[in-house]
């Protein structure tokens, strides 16, 4: 077996998102030699090595399969590798660094609205200047591909090594391709978002190399991993509500299934009448006063740290995407 390898961000928001999510896991991070090193290890789980990367190169050694998990932003693995879904796998995504790849153009342009518009404008611009259009990117791939699909071709891509917003101030580009979060850097630059200009929705996802040595052992590893983590995933779904009444039958769970999207982890009511409910957190509320109003004298409300189950949806994406180890296909 090989060492199993998982690059994470190694600084700013990403890496402590990354180090937190790992930790409400069990999967502390820990760097042994040292805060400054740029290799570590998972606490208590042996043959992992942890490698602290910049979420560009993440998506590069995932591409080359160097590493077997990372987690890094959508956009680059969909900007850096091609045919990304043939050489990753993005097994979850996981709720933060989240951002939009947009189209943006100056507010002046009040005439642009869609992307429909924008070629309109492009076909002008070249017949009128002799030139086409400027595109200042750092997401050169998904621009042309974008692009593509509306069909525009009258534009040049500029690729940008600085604040790409700057660029049609700048008098370098006509209009830019960049990602954002809230459009405030943007308006404050004079931009708009075209409005069916959103190329990609991103966020933080664990990836898997496709081209990552999956022996027995390796795959081993991310079981346990991807154990840990859905049991987190699927305790931060669910609240755990305690009650007991005797009026508690198979057409109130029903009822409560349907309305709240309750589940009932150890099935209906003990022969005591105790029953315990998994609840979305935003139905808490709504099905305490359910369950009251049809018996229950208290209800107890308690936060999950960890929901294991046998099923790990998790890891079976994982392995159905992998190619079946010789001898089990």
């Amino acid at each position: 077996m090989s060492v199993f390898v998982i690059a994470v961000p190694a600084k700013g928001r990403l890496m402590e998102n990354a180090e937190r999510h790992f930790a409400r896991a069990g999967l502390a991070l820990i760097k042994p030699r040292g805060a400054r090193e740029y290799r570590g290890a998972i606490a208590g789980l042996p043959g992992i090595e942890v490698a602290f990367l910049s979420a560009q190169e993440i998506a590069q050694q995932l591409a080359a399969g160097a590493v077997h998990f990372g987690i890094t932003g959508e956009d680059l693995v969909r900007e850096t590798i091609a045919q990304a879904d043939d050489r990753v796998v993005l097994v979850e995504p996981l709720g933060f660094g989240f951002a939009n790849v947009v189209v943006a153009v100056p507010q002046a342009w009040i005439d642009v609205r869609s992307m429909a518009d924008l070629d309109d404008v492009a076909t002008a611009f070249r017949l009128k200047r002799d030139r086409r259009m400027r595109v200042a990117t750092k997401y050169v791939n998904l621009t042309r591909a974008f692009f593509a699909e509306h069909g525009i071709v009258d534009y040049h891509i500029v690729e940008s090594a600085g604040a790409t917003e700057g660029a049609p101030a700048a008098g370098t580009a006509e209009l830019i391709v960049d990602i954002t979060t809230t459009g405030t850097t943007l308006a404050a630059n004079g931009l708009k978002v075209v409005e069916d200009g959103v190329i990609l929705r991103s966020q933080a996802n664990l990836v898997a190399a496709r081209a990552a040595a999956w022996g027995l052992g390796e795959r081993e590893t991310a079981r346990l991993v991807l154990d840990r983590i859905a049991a987190y995933t699927r305790a931060a779904a669910f609240r755990e509500l305690r009650t007991r009444f005797p009026g508690c039958n198979d057409a109130l769970l029903a009822a409560a299934r349907e309305k709240f999207g309750v589940e009932t982890p150890f099935g209906g009511p003990t022969s005591s009448g105790m029953l315990t409910l998994h609840c979305p957190p935003g139905e808490v509320h709504a099905l305490a006063t359910f369950l009251r109003e049809h018996g229950a004298s208290t209800v107890v409300v308690g936060e999950l740290d960890y929901v294991f189950a046998r099923d790990n949806p998790l890891y079976a994406k994982l392995e159905n995407a992998l190619a079946p180890l010789a001898g089990n296909g």
